[in-house]
């Protein structure tokens, strides 16, 4: 089993403003094989009360260009009754780095490789954007270990459409220069991931961008939209399709949807493709939202989430 490390949360750019809405233990996974031995793979482990081991699990799982931080309100929400655990994917948040480029493959091998060291059991996923197909990857390479499937606008099959707002994000050099050079992806989502809400408080932008305060760090949030695969010959086409057959195996699953219908990129034909193969899931659909729904409706999307919660349990 790979050695697990527990460290003091490190110092991100502008934390005296934003460091009380996330205040939690930083904890360090590392990862071993596929060029990665001694990355540290940053994650929370929150529950309050004694034997966490023995509570079931919400495994909260974070898209681009998010961190951990995304699911700060459901963690505290929460940690009362599960344990939660929140991982930053290798690159982004508090994690290491990359040393080479992480393809969707590589992403859910570091996660699953998270999940059986600390031998979780009894595991929700919650999801969104990237966070979806990741976490349902593992879900698929796991299945024994989870129980409930919760997603927030996210997909998980080779996309039939791409959006020119990220189409022009992956053109080799002014692409590579807005996103790694001047933040243009970060510093986008602040404004278009909305619709209810329109503007974030700026201690939450301030924590947003946080992890991406330069070329380095911000390598990550590239590499996720240059993972994107436009045809059949990009790998990872291959492994998104290998998700989507895999879909029909976990309809037997509790399974909530919450989507928000004003989303440009994981749109309600996302929503749609979802309810094809689990019929039967819970959907909510919130008309008035956008991509980023825990910010847009943090409140509704809470109560929704506790209710299916105490319900299926």
């Amino acid at each position: 089993m790979p050695a697990l490390s527990i460290q003091n949360r490190r110092k991100l750019p502008n934390e005296n403003s934003w460091g009380d809405l996330y205040p939690f233990e930083s904890r360090f996974h590392q990862l071993h094989g596929h060029d990665l031995n001694g990355c540290r793979y940053h994650y929370l482990d929150q529950s309050l009360g004694e034997r966490p081991s023995e509570r079931p699990t919400l495994l909260f799982v974070h898209g681009n260009p998010t961190w951990s931080f995304h699911w700060r309100r459901l963690v505290l929400a929460f940690q009362d009754q599960f344990r939660c655990i929140a991982p930053d994917h290798l690159g982004c948040g508090m994690s290491d780095l990359q040393p080479r480029p992480q393809r969707l493959a590589d992403h859910i091998d570091n996660l699953v490789s998270l999940v059986e060291a600390l031998d979780l059991r009894h595991v929700t996923l919650v999801a969104q954007d990237w966070g979806g197909a990741i976490g349902l990857g593992c879900v698929l390479r796991a299945t024994d270990r989870f129980e409930r499937i919760a997603l927030l606008n996210t997909g998980a099959f080779p996309p039939w459409f791409i959006p020119w707002r990220i189409r022009c994000c992956r053109w080799p050099l002014v692409g590579r220069l807005a996103l790694q050079g001047a933040n243009a992806f970060s510093r986008a989502a602040l404004r278009m991931t909305l619709t209810r809400s329109r503007k974030l408080d700026p201690r939450v932008e301030d924590a947003y961008l946080a992890p991406y305060h330069d070329w380095q760090s911000r390598a990550a949030v590239y590499q996720f939209v240059r993972d994107i695969p436009l045809s059949e010959r990009h790998p990872t086409w291959s492994t998104l399709e290998q998700i989507e057959a895999g879909l029909p195996r976990l309809a037997h699953l509790p399974i909530q949807l919450t989507w928000g219908m004003q989303d440009w990129c994981f749109t309600p034909e996302c929503l749609d493709r979802f309810c094809e193969y689990w019929p039967h899931a819970e959907v909510h659909r919130l008309a008035d939202v956008g991509h980023w729904v825990l910010e847009d409706a943090p409140e509704e999307t809470e109560s929704l989430l506790k209710n299916w919660l105490q319900a299926e349990t």
